[in-house]
């Protein structure tokens, strides 16, 4: 198992994982449409979006936190 202290980057390379191949298959599609060799483009273009996607995360996911901290009301006193 992994140590709880690599949390936040295994949560980057899941999410940079997912979010990139989802995005780059939708883009390439919408860019060549429903062409047969689209499987291949989409496995090449693939990794140039993860290496772009991971270290994005990395840098904008603490910012991100750090605003939605902010913006969610934190829980009111239970009243007597």
């Amino acid at each position: 198992m992994i140590h709880p202290r690599f949390a936040p980057i295994v949560f980057a390379l899941f999410m940079a994982f997912f979010m990139s191949g989802i995005m780059s298959l939708v883009v390439t599609t919408i860019n060549i449409g429903l062409v047969d060799d689209l499987l291949l483009r989409w496995l090449v273009s693939w990794p140039m979006t993860f290496a772009i996607a991971f270290p994005t995360i990395m840098v904008v996911a603490p910012m991100v936190k750090r605003i939605v901290g902010r913006l969610i009301m934190q829980e009111l006193p239970a009243e007597e």
